[in-house]
């Protein structure tokens, strides 16, 4: 219970209690917050004492009478002298209620008489859980909690405002604020002083409280502005922290003649540009309004400015709004394109960009060309797109143009741009962060892979502050990420992928890119879970880009693959073929098609991807075979020749891999691997190697790989000390626990129980995968599982295989 309650409830109880008694009592709120409900509560009390009321606003009563005043501000002076008479007696019974506006001396000397024994009652906001009490009490039925929720933050509390919204929307099934509540305050609108209704209205309108601002407008001093800003506290139209209730900005724009509207409109934006203060606010709700004139229309320009860093869709609005005022289409297009592109349209932001780039009369023509070359890279055209950037040639362009020769495997090109004077423009973030980027791809081609990373995340920190509002090619956070996963610094990739999202780098459009470039690491590192949850984030909404479409592809084929789902495989397979032929291959590129390409192997399709592979492997001699981009995708095609059964194409990419190993670590771990995958290919299975390679495999980061190279090669061996070894090798890897070589015969009597290892068969079994499919997932030969199915089927007395499947079914519940 609030100290206002106990206040109140210990006045009613007084009264109650001895009715007589001299009691003076000052009542102070703005309008709505109950003044007149309390008068009435206790004038029922005196009445119900037998104790006669009067409203103090005529001649005053005799001894033995209460007087309770509502409204004393709106009394005259010689009525309030009487009362202040009345108060200082020592033998009344005197309530007055006042809003704290107007204060004329004749009012301050009466409230000072009756607070001058006892503080006034100053009357609240209605908590949260008053709110859901009065609402109940007024629909007869306990409101939801988004009823409560809507009338708090629509009226502030404000008890008269509560009991207006609860009814208008008493009789509607959704909650939002009907018409019916809106219109109900024109009472309160029509009859503010008219100082008052401005200063609101204006406040309304975007001013806010900006004390410069709003006394430019209404043409008043400080003083004046303040004696204003009282009354529209005493309106009760503001909350207790002093900005306009958000019913109240309804009512006030709804019910105010639209040619009042837009000339205070007129005068605040006339008074922002000339200051050059924030349009935003002001501007924002003329959107969809009938306005013209290069006033209105250089307003919405400069809105749409401002509100480019924060909202690009919203932006775009205002820029399309400047040109319908008045604007010159060419003068806007390349602003208006990079709205378009950054809040996700990017077919719009490509058909404005072309616009500004055609037109020779248009403005900021390389930047419409800057945000086409950006659009385009998202689409997978990176020659397309650098070519513009070098067209665009200033501030940022060149080193993204850069970017893309490298990407193209035009790396003297490069060099050449990059070692020509910069443009002269400002050090920018974004020239900064554009250039180590480049720097930092050119040096994952030619120099250290630590190099490289270290200095991509530092241009992802670089331009971490300008989060969403700036269109890329492509991110330092997913280069980072890419140059991280092709060396085995997952961990790295993780970090700097999930800063990204954290901080909105690049947009919208660059959200999908990171998320996809995420799930790509966790599926690496046999994060399966993680990876389908990343997959489902980026492709559940919006149409999907070509770059982004073939890493979402090469992911859900990279997990079908490590599920060992052959169907979904060559479900995926099929779209896989569309995706890899809108997008041409370039470097950022070959972390899907080398996934692709033992997708290809597995499903013994390879011919689809040859020219692929074969433009991948041109592109990587033109920047000279660099190791950190070549040992990935040697790495996949190796396996894609095992799964279709090319030995010698196998050796051939174990043989390119052996000549990167000496450039890191995870090269040559991933080397050795293939060394020994060739030899398990000829049945020359060394246990003591094999351990060692997968086990190096699994410390670089791909832990998959390393648990099925060791799982493969206990297959293929006939030392049954060296199979043992091996499988518990690849399931350490996997993290799982190692269990028993032999299995204890089960008693008569517990026949129908099944062992862990019988349940994780069983379970395979009746999901309808075959003895080798069963094996790879277990890490157990096809024989092990045959051995396995055949003791259930004896142990069960299943003469079928339908009779062992229901018995299983039966036995795991029903859960596969």
């Amino acid at each position: 219970m609030t100290v206002l309650e106990t206040d109140l409830r210990q006045l009613d109880e007084s009264i109650t209690a001895d009715p007589s008694a001299p009691r003076v009592v000052g009542v102070r709120a703005p309008g709505g917050y109950g003044k007149t409900a309390l008068l009435t509560r206790w004038a029922q009390l005196y009445r119900d004492a037998g104790v006669p009321v009067y409203d103090g606003r005529h001649e005053l009563p005799a001894r033995d009478a209460a007087v309770l005043v509502d409204d004393a501000h709106r009394l005259d002076d010689d009525r309030l002298r009487a009362l202040r008479g009345l108060a200082v007696s020592g033998s009344a019974q005197l309530a007055v209620a006042y809003r704290p506006w107007p204060r004329r001396a004749a009012l301050t000397e009466l409230v000072d008489a009756v607070t001058r024994l006892r503080p006034p009652v100053l009357l609240g906001p209605l908590s949260r859980a008053q709110i859901g009490e009065r609402a109940g009490l007024l629909l007869g039925a306990k409101p939801s909690d988004d009823l409560v929720d809507l009338v708090g933050e629509q009226t502030g509390g404000v008890p008269r405002f509560v009991d207006r919204l609860v009814r208008a929307v008493s009789g509607t099934t959704d909650c939002s604020v009907p018409a019916a509540a809106v219109e109900a305050f024109r009472y309160e609108v029509e009859n503010l002083d008219d100082g008052v209704r401005r200063l609101l209205l204006a406040t309304a309108l975007g001013a806010g409280l900006r004390t410069d601002l709003l006394a430019s407008l209404l043409g008043l001093d400080l003083e004046a502005l303040g004696d204003a800003m009282d009354g529209a506290r005493a309106s009760g139209l503001l909350d207790e922290y002093g900005m306009l209730l958000p019913i109240a900005q309804r009512a006030l724009v709804a019910l105010s003649p639209w040619e009042r509207r837009l000339s205070l409109h007129q005068r605040l934006i006339e008074i922002q540009l000339a200051r050059g203060g924030p349009l935003l606010p002001l501007v924002r709700p003329l959107l969809g309004a009938p306005v013209s004139g290069a006033l209105f229309a250089s307003a919405f320009k400069a809105a749409g400015d401002e509100a480019l860093a924060e909202s690009p869709a919203l932006a775009a609005q205002l820029f399309t709004a400047a040109v319908d005022a008045g604007e010159p289409a060419l003068a806007l297009a390349a602003r208006r394109a990079e709205a378009a592109a950054l809040s996700g349209d990017l077919d719009g932001g490509l058909r404005l960009a072309d616009q500004a780039i055609a037109a020779e009369a248009a403005a900021d023509r390389a930047h419409g060309a800057s945000v086409a070359a950006a659009v385009l890279a998202h689409r997978g055209l990176l020659g397309s797109s650098t070519e513009l950037y070098r067209w665009a040639g200033e501030g940022s362009a060149v080193p993204f143009a850069a970017l893309g020769l490298i990407g193209t495997g035009r790396l003297a090109e490069a060099d050449e741009l990059l070692s020509q004077p910069g443009s002269g423009g400002p050090p920018t973030l974004l020239a900064g962060a554009a250039r180590q980027l480049a720097q930092g791809v050119r040096e994952s081609v030619t120099g250290s892979a630590t190099t490289a990373l270290a200095t991509l995340t530092r241009a992802a920190v670089l331009i971490e502050p300008l989060g969403r509002n700036v269109l890329l090619p492509d991110t330092p956070a997913a280069l980072a990420a890419l140059v991280a996963m092709h060396c085995g610094e997952f961990a790295v990739a993780e970090s700097v992928l999930r800063r990204a999202i954290d901080s909105g780098m690049g947009g919208a459009i660059a959200l999908r890119r990171h998320l996809l470039l995420r799930g790509w690491t966790a599926m690496l590192r046999g994060g399966f879970d993680a990876a389908r949850a990343d997959l489902l984030a980026a492709t559940s909404s919006g149409a999907v880009e070509p770059r982004d479409w073939l890493l979402a592809t090469g992911l859900e084929i990279g997990l079908a693959r490590r599920d060992s789902d052959l169907s979904a495989l060559r479900t995926v397979w099929d779209r896989a073929r569309e995706a890899i032929v809108r997008h041409p291959a370039d470097l950022f590129a070959l972390l899907p098609l080398g996934e692709l390409a033992v997708a290809a192997g597995r499903l013994h399709d390879t011919e689809r991807l040859a020219s692929h592979l074969a433009q991948a492997t041109e592109l990587l001699q033109q920047l000279g075979n660099p190791p950190l981009w070549s040992t990935l995708l040697a790495w996949s095609r190796m396996h894609a020749a095992v799964l279709d059964e090319h030995p010698e194409d196998a050796g051939r990419h174990a043989a390119d891999l052996a000549a990167f190993a000496p450039a890191h670590p995870y090269c040559a771990a991933v080397a050795d691997a293939a060394r020994v995958w060739v030899k398990l290919l000829v049945g020359d299975v060394d246990a003591d190697e094999t351990e060692s390679s997968a086990r190096a495999l699994a410390a670089a980061g791909l832990v998959w790989d390393g648990a099925r190279l060791a799982g493969q090669a206990a297959i293929r061996t006939t030392d049954r000390a060296a199979m043992v070894a091996l499988l518990d090798c690849a399931r350490i890897i996997q993290g799982r626990q190692q269990e028993p070589t032999q299995e204890t015969p089960l008693a008569a009597d517990n026949a129908t129980t099944l062992s862990d290892r019988e349940r994780e068969v069983a379970e395979l079994v009746v999901s309808g995968l075959t003895y080798k499919q069963i094996g790879e997932k277990l890490f157990i030969s096809a024989k092990t599982v045959e051995y396995h199915v055949a003791r259930m089927r004896q142990r069960l007395g299943s003469d079928t295989r339908s009779d062992l499947l229901n018995q299983l079914r039966g036995l795991l519940g029903n859960r596969v």
